[in-house]
């Protein structure tokens, strides 16, 4: 048993609950002082192996309902005649934030082989939906701008996804099995997108239509409508993996179903009051725990294994990379410069870099793989302090003069 261990995140977890509003206000958000947490429960010895083995499970099911959450918020319709930027930001700046991050990759790993720069390029170029709520919920935000980011950080995880798989594979496979892999790479990333989609839309739409009419007919409690939504969460993740599609983009579909879905069977908006606070306050425990985890079985491995090179190629993915793959993708729309570099900065690495970089490497003979896992690990940690620092102040700042 592990007693001591449970009783200090107990205690750590309290104390953030207790003090968020007062914290919302600093640096120290909730990714940094969970990081710190698990790092702290590591360094002396209070970190059961056991629960490190569980961070893919956690990390998995609380980006599942973050990503619903966040979808289920944002306004369908809205979306359907302000799509151009998220489209622009995905079809585009996702690639582009690969392949530049290859070549920062090639230029600071030297000696690396170039399918394993590509994989830790992949990796790092999907952004986090859990990391970046305290901006994309910002009201101090044009809702556009807001809108763009929930979009870009819902989908963008499903679209890197299939690459990572792609280079993983690859990295460790016999010539053989790596050309078979690529013969079937868009069929597969087809599938995966396609599929997920289906899959969370129809989930979504269903769940919400049904709900919405049990509503309007007085059917339903609150704490009953939360059960539901988290039963819609479930069934789109379970029929994608069924369908082989992509489990993360059927939750954020199923997200954007349930709330449109929602908003035009029942008598309110998109999910407000209990639904949205039941599912935020699911999703906010599980994002906690799989941080500490994070901070207990990634982090350790940054101090034996990333040096300068890796500091530095993290580093300039936050700062360069990604802002000028936003950039760039979004050239030729009407984002204004300051939007355009606003959103380009707030592109945090959190729970989807973490839970990649762990699929990438188990089971898998890669010659650098836990320097890819430490890569990953230092990624989050510098993200979460970079961007946890600048978020309020950024958006106090620069919100009212973004446009859109």
């Amino acid at each position: 048993m592990h007693e001591p261990t449970m009783l200090i995140l107990a205690l750590g977890i309290f104390a953030y609950a207790a003090s968020a509003r007062r914290l919302a206000e600093t640096p120290l958000t909730m990714p940094v002082i969970c990081l710190a947490l698990g790092l702290g429960l590591w360094s002396v010895g209070l970190a059961p192996r056991a629960l490190d083995a569980r961070l893919d499970i956690v990390a998995e099911i609380a980006l599942a309902l973050v990503l619903f959450s966040d979808a289920a918020r944002t306004d369908a319709r809205a979306l359907v005649r302000a799509h151009r930027w998220p489209a622009r930001m995905l079809a585009v700046g996702l690639p582009l934030s690969v392949g530049i991050g290859f070549g920062a990759g090639v230029l600071l790993l030297p000696g690396w082989p170039l399918l394993e720069v590509a994989l830790v390029a992949a990796i790092l170029a999907p952004t986090d939906a859990a990391l970046g709520q305290a901006v994309a919920t910002s009201p101090l935000l044009p809702e556009r701008v807001r809108r763009a980011l929930v979009v870009e950080s819902g989908l963008n995880d499903g679209l890197a996804l299939p690459l990572v798989l792609l280079f993983a594979t690859l990295a460790g496979a016999t010539e053989s099995d790596a050309a078979m892999s690529v013969a079937d790479f868009a069929q597969f990333m087809a599938a995966q997108i396609g599929f997920g989609a289906a899959a969370g839309l129809f989930a979504g739409l269903a769940g919400g239509a049904f709900l919405g009419l049990a509503r309007a007919r007085g059917w339903t409690q609150d704490e009953s409508e939360g059960i539901a939504a988290l039963a819609v969460v479930a069934f789109a993740y379970f029929a994608a993996e069924a369908l082989g599609g992509n489990a993360f983009v059927a939750c954020f579909s199923a997200g954007l179903g349930f709330g449109g879905a929602l908003a035009l069977t029942g008598p309110q908006e998109p999910p407000r009051g209990f639904l949205v606070e039941f599912l935020d306050g699911e999703g906010q425990v599980l994002v906690l725990a799989a941080f500490v985890l994070i901070g207990t079985s990634m982090l350790p491995q940054v101090f034996d294994r990333a040096g300068w090179r890796e500091a530095g190629l993290v580093l300039v993915s936050l700062v360069f990379v990604r802002p000028l793959a936003i950039w760039l993708s979004l050239g030729g729309t009407d984002a204004p410069p300051r939007a355009r570099l606003f959103m380009g900065w707030f592109g945090p690495r959190g729970l989807a870099t973490a839970l990649f970089a762990l699929i990438a490497v188990e089971g898998r003979d890669l010659s650098h793989g836990d320097d890819i896992l430490a890569i990953a690990g230092l990624a989050v940690a510098m993200s979460a302090i970079l961007h946890g620092a600048s978020a309020a102040p950024a958006a106090r700042r620069w919100g009212p003069r973004l446009g859109g």
